[in-house]
């Protein structure tokens, strides 16, 4: 009984140990964060500003990109010519009659 005690006691101080790592790593990763949004900020002023003198307008530049963005299809899908969503054609079965090999694509 005190052997197994002994056993809880020692995974319990590696669970606190672990724990107390989790949270350094959680701070160190708010504070990198904090800082990317602080200097994420300060560029998109500079551009703005850089826009701004050259009487782009901002807004319409975030909105058009926006839109392209929401219309462009997703190149992946375009290259694979939705083969993944085929099933006979990634298993390798034919979809007649199941032989195997056929409907394997061969280059």
């Amino acid at each position: 009984m005190a052997e197994k005690a002994e056993q809880l006691y020692a995974q319990l101080n590696e669970v606190k140990k672990q724990l107390e790592d989790l949270r350094v790593k959680v701070d160190n990763t708010h504070e990198t964060v904090t800082g990317l949004e602080v200097k994420h900020e300060q560029n998109r002023a500079l551009l703005e500003a850089l826009a701004e003198e050259r009487g782009i307008d901002v807004e319409k530049v975030i909105t058009e990109a926006s839109i392209e963005d929401i219309e462009e299809p997703d190149p992946a899908e375009d290259a694979a010519g939705d083969v993944a969503d085929d099933p006979d054609t990634t298993t390798g079965t034919d979809p007649v009659d199941g032989d195997e090999g056929v409907g394997t694509e061969t280059s």
